[in-house]
């Protein structure tokens, strides 16, 4: 096997920024994740609304009346994982959105490495909101990340760390949220691995099996993952309601650069801007990259 260099690897100080969706209701969808997520609305012009904590956006709503939901198995987005700082900030955000949302849980788990709560939200696309463990408690084996799923009861987690605050305002906390990473639905993860480690430059963290697997950058658990649990063999998408946008975050002009150029060698097609580059991966799902601004 060749060896992999330096310049052919993302950044270790890379990160998934904003997740952008394309939306059929946008107040429905506004209500969803600043009432109940408990993400405050930082900015809403025309059919575009943008949410996030403390200056930070995390998702953008784009109204988009002309688009239908994908076909079921169809390529696209998985969810869309916010981590909080604080257990009891994770216990406020799953009391608000199982209390003003009822139908939309969907699971929970204990990941070894995060704790997780699982909902779709009104228009199907899936979300997680999860907290970190510290990282000296993960389990590294062989530059593979031990991940487990073990029940995780929700009500039991919410007894427990949600404080009054949270009870009575989980928009008003003083934390920040942010997304953590990013889930696709990919039609094979072969492709999805020759794509986003040997292209884009992710690490490759785990697998399960040919059904799941996950990448990151700097010793994270995952930034992306892709699976085919929904979607095995299918092919791009076509426009549809849902994932618009991931936005990655590099940390220079010198970071920027090296990806521009390393897309440009594998003859993937870029929209470059001379800050920012827009390309789609195999199934077009679109991945706009661009320097963080600290």
């Amino acid at each position: 096997m060749a060896s992999i260099h330096t310049q052919d690897k993302l950044d270790a100080r890379s990160d998934v920024g904003t997740v952008t969706l394309n939306v059929a209701d946008l107040d429905a969808m506004i209500r969803y994740y600043h009432q109940g997520v408990g993400l405050s609305v930082l900015a809403q012009q025309g059919g575009t609304a943008i949410l996030g904590r403390h200056g930070v956006p995390s998702v953008i709503l784009e109204q988009s009346p002309a688009l239908k939901h994908a076909p079921q198995g169809s390529a696209g987005l998985f969810h869309t994982a916010i981590v909080f700082d604080s257990r009891a900030d994770l216990a406020a955000s799953v009391y608000s959105v199982a209390r003003k949302y009822p139908q939309h849980f969907t699971g929970s788990a204990d990941h070894s490495v995060s704790e997780a709560f699982y909902f779709d939200d009104p228009e199907g696309n899936g979300v997680e909101l999860y907290f970190d463990r510290p990282r000296e408690g993960w389990t590294w084996e062989n530059g593979r990340i031990s991940m487990g799923t073990v029940y995780l009861d929700p009500n039991a987690y919410v007894q427990e760390h949600l404080t009054e605050a949270g009870l009575s305002n989980p928009v008003g906390t003083d934390q920040s949220a942010s997304v953590g990473h990013v889930h696709l639905k990919v039609g094979s993860t072969k492709t999805a691995r020759d794509f986003y480690e040997g292209v884009v430059g992710f690490d490759v963290t785990t697998t399960l099996g040919d059904q799941a697997i996950f990448f990151s950058v700097g010793g994270y658990h995952h930034h992306l993952a892709a699976n085919t649990w929904e979607s095995r063999g299918a092919m791009f998408r076509t426009p549809a309601l849902g994932l618009g946008e991931i936005d990655l975050l590099l940390p220079s002009d010198a970071a920027l650069g090296s990806l521009r150029e390393r897309l440009a060698s594998r003859g993937v097609a870029q929209q470059d801007d001379g800050r920012t580059l827009l390309f789609e991966d195999p199934w077009k799902n679109a991945l706009r990259v661009k320097v963080r601004e600290d």
